[in-house]
């Protein structure tokens, strides 16, 4: 073997060994992606099963449909939303829709109301320095912040007494107001990073132009910040949707949201599973289209104040 033969064949060896590492390091990479999806879904997966089980298969823990059991509509009869029952009278589905609706026009409120009160705060505190008393910039975003710190059944008394002084119990507007307050801290944290990764001179060079303070916001950096601002909604949105604690609390007839009724499916007698799994895959659901439809906001919100 002369020495160009044997370089030759040593080349090749490192290449595929090269290649090989490539290989065994994506297959890694790849089967953890896979694994941490399985792990993932699998609650709404078998969230979704159960809803078609009758008592027998829930008891026996059978999971593939067709293979370990045989698929009925028994969680959705008894909401009424079954092929068989969706055109006929049905009390529980005039109970489910309200309680939809409740939670949509408060959940959506809400974040709105969140994200346009904390979008503003966050611009004032990327853009100006503050002072109130020995507190700063930094010491107020941290003050929003806190106020995530205090566990919500320690405000369940006071707010208890405040909204019976106010007359907003059982209320949507109560609810409302109560669930932008939980969100704001997280909204002001969001929207201050990304207004922070926007180049100030956009905007001075748009003040140079004629522009108003509020027009070189409206025009020039709420655009850039958009997908920041998606993504702290849905953020908002999931929290204030799924929110049980302040919804039993202050609710009992009008403003009761879907999660409320998603837990009174326990009872004395036990738990009704099927009825739970339909109520929250119809629960699941909006938030799962919304995700999809806004996917792309909401991956250049998180990467927008990577990287400045």
């Amino acid at each position: 073997m002369t020495d160009q033969t044997a370089q030759i064949f040593m080349d090749t060896n490192a290449d595929l060994a090269f290649r090989a590492k490539w290989y065994s390091k994506r297959a890694l990479i790849y089967g953890a992606l896979v694994f941490w999806a399985f792990v993932s879904l699998f609650p709404i997966y078998w969230t979704v099963t159960t809803s078609f089980k009758i008592a027998p298969d829930v008891m026996q823990g059978s999971l593939i449909p067709w293979v370990d059991f045989l698929p009925q509509w028994r969680g959705w009869r008894s909401l009424g939303l079954s092929p068989d029952t969706i055109f006929s009278t049905s009390t529980v589905r005039e109970e489910f829709l309200k309680r939809f609706t409740n939670s949509t026009i408060v959940s959506l409120s809400a974040s709105l109301l969140a994200v346009v009160l904390g979008s503003l705060a966050a611009y004032g505190l990327s853009r100006f320095s503050y002072r109130f008393g020995f507190m700063k910039n930094s010491d107020i975003s941290f003050f929003f912040l806190s106020q995530l710190i205090l566990p919500p059944v320690a405000l369940a008394l006071p707010f208890l007494v405040l909204y019976k002084e106010l007359d907003l119990l059982d209320s949507r507007i109560g609810i409302i107001l109560l669930y932008t307050l939980m969100v704001l801290p997280l909204v002001v944290w969001i929207m201050r990073d990304q207004f922070r990764a926007i180049p100030v001179e956009l905007e001075e060079a748009a003040l140079v132009d004629g522009l108003s303070v509020w027009g070189a916001f409206l025009q020039i950096v709420l655009p850039i910040a958009l997908p920041g601002m998606v993504a702290a909604f849905i953020l908002a949105l999931v929290l204030t949707w799924n929110e049980y604690f302040f919804a039993a609390l202050l609710t009992s007839t009008d403003a009761k949201t879907l999660p409320v009724m998603v837990a009174s499916q326990t009872g004395s007698q036990g738990i009704n599973w099927w009825s739970m799994a339909a109520l929250s895959g119809a629960a699941i659901a909006p938030l799962v289209v919304i995700g999809i439809v806004l996917e792309r906001y909401i991956i250049k919100g998180l990467a927008a104040g990577a990287v400045k």
